[in-house]
């Protein structure tokens, strides 16, 4: 039994009981260090455990020495770890933007933000379905304080949204784990794929609509058609760092998709093998559609981000719902690019929203953005990889994707959706950037240097020399201060990340694929967790 396992849930929580602890009692400089201080260390937790595994294979740490399937087991393999990896970075670099001031509204923000890390990493370690169950309601209870941190109107609307949803979320949650439990007696994800495959053909029935309501709740988790609607208003209204913070939130519900039907009701789940297989691919598919759609008619754009976001979930279920090695791999690839390609894009829109005045991020032409060829450049950048273009990750990913849909039955409809909503997703992108920087209080941006522009091309010259000398105090002024870098050193972190997975590709694909064949053979898991050693 390995105890590197339970130290990436040690670590957020032990910081959590710290940080509620000393709320009162300490200045809120000391507050943000230890923050900083424990996702430091939680990074290299599981940098740490990321080595073993590779090295070792699947860890498995039994809670209190009870043997499985009886007592509480946390699981380490490749998918677990990468999971973990992705969120320890993106909360980094979120947190570094909080301390620049976001957290300052309530004393609470940096006891939730480590509670959010401990549901998040439990959700990825536990092999116990009701412990998911746990570890959802943990992070959901949580998300619900960070949504609402700063308060305002919209945000308790929205929030109240979110929290009716999500709760009856838990209720089909509850559900589905009762009859589970009353059917197979087990709740052992290990446990559960053993008897799945054994069950009675009278039980078969019970076992599927159980299975159908668990696939629904993180369907919901996942926000996939129909059940998105509470999404984009949610992560629309909230900060800054708390959308970028959520931009995991989601993956949490297509990791417990990949989770349970490779696992549970994959090959060998008998007459229950592929449970969801039909409806997958066709809601993947029609979530991109309607998102590229939503993010097209977006009015400010933090919701288009959101709506982004949607479209990269789509995706990424769509890379899972083919049901391949080499569709898996592509979506892990996927995954820590879109991740971190929303999570900048959330900060980015911050520092636009800050520069605009009243106008904050409308996607209506206003004063000109400070620093607008620097916060431009990088609203280029991050467009440039989420909308998917070569040769970065977000390409790659929509490449490997593509690649594995060759030769497929629906080949033909993930290709047209892909491509299609790649061009509506580049549309939009290209249509804000315009707005923001390009038609920026009356200027036209070529370059470095601000132009007139043409609504003034009937002006005299000396009427533009006015014009611009009156402008001293506003574009122009605005143009001429200096960026943000503290706010933007998270972006352009994040920013890197992508660039990194660019970089290594070979290396980062290398082990998606591994991962991928380890989910497509659960019999190592299963041996892992009740009982022999674990297949590297």
């Amino acid at each position: 039994m390995n105890q590197a396992v339970i130290v990436p849930l040690l670590l957020p929580l032990a910081a959590a009981i710290l940080l509620l602890l000393t709320r009162r009692r300490v200045s809120l400089r000391v507050r943000r260090g230890l923050n900083l201080t424990a996702v430091a260390l939680e990074l290299a937790a599981v940098l740490w455990l990321l080595v073993l595994v590779s090295g070792q294979g699947i860890l498995v740490y039994q809670v209190g020495n009870w043997p499985a399937p009886y007592g509480i087991s946390l699981v380490a393999d490749r998918l677990a770890v990468w999971m973990l990896l992705i969120t320890a970075l993106l909360a980094g670099f979120t947190l570094v933007y909080a301390v620049q001031g976001t957290d300052s509204g309530s004393r609470h923000f940096h006891p939730l933000f480590q509670l959010q890390l401990f549901g998040l990493n439990g959700a990825f370690l536990t092999g116990d379905i009701f412990n998911l169950f746990v570890f959802f309601e943990v992070l959901l209870l949580a998300s619900y304080g960070l949504l609402l941190h700063g308060g305002g109107r919209e945000r308790v609307r929205t929030g109240l949204h979110f929290v009716v949803v999500n709760l009856a979320g838990s209720t089909l949650f509850l559900f589905a784990v009762g009859t589970l439990y009353a059917i197979l007696g087990t709740l052992n994800m290990a446990d559960l794929a053993v008897k799945v495959r054994e069950t009675a053909p009278a039980d078969v029935g019970l076992v599927r609509a159980a299975g159908l309501l668990l696939f629904t709740v993180f369907a919901l988790k996942a926000a996939l058609v129909p059940l998105y609607l509470w999404l984009p208003a949610a992560y629309a209204s909230t900060s800054a760092p708390v959308a970028a913070l959520f931009a995991i939130m989601t993956k949490v519900g297509a990791y417990a998709i990949l989770r349970v039907e490779t696992l549970i009701f994959g090959d060998e789940g008998g007459p229950l093998a592929h449970l969801i297989e039909p409806v997958a691919l066709p809601l993947a598919l029609f979530t991109i559609a309607l998102a590229a759609l939503g993010a097209l008619a977006a009015h400010g754009l933090r919701r288009q981000v959101a709506y982004l976001v949607l479209l990269s979930v789509g995706t990424l279920l769509t890379a899972f719902a083919l049901g391949t090695p080499a569709g898996i791999a592509a979506g892990l690839y996927y995954l820590p690019h879109s991740t971190f390609a929303a999570a900048a894009l959330f900060l980015l829109a911050d520092v636009i929203a800050r520069g605009r005045g009243a106008l904050r991020d409308r996607l209506d032409p206003g004063p000109a953005v400070p620093a607008a060829p620097v916060v431009g450049g990088l609203f280029f950048l991050l467009a440039v990889l989420i909308a998917g273009l070569p040769p970065l990750s977000g390409f790659l990913g929509k490449w490997m994707l593509l690649r594995a849909a060759l030769g497929q039955p629906a080949m033909t409809w993930v290709f047209a959706v892909v491509l299609s909503t790649g061009l509506l997703s580049i549309v939009a992108l290209a249509r804000s950037g315009s707005l923001l920087f390009y038609r920026a209080g009356g200027t036209v941006w070529r370059g470095f240097l601000p132009q007139p522009s043409l609504a003034s091309a009937s002006l005299t010259g000396q009427d533009v020399c006015l014009l611009g000398s009156e402008r001293s105090d506003s574009a122009d002024t605005a143009a001429a201060s200096g960026p943000d870098w503290q706010r933007l050193a998270p972006v352009l972190g994040l920013a890197g990340l992508c660039l990194a997975l660019v970089v290594a590709a070979g290396p980062a694909t290398d082990f998606t694929a591994a991962t991928a064949d380890t989910l497509m053979h659960p019999a190592r898991y299963i041996q892992a967790v009740l009982g022999g050693p674990a297949e590297s």
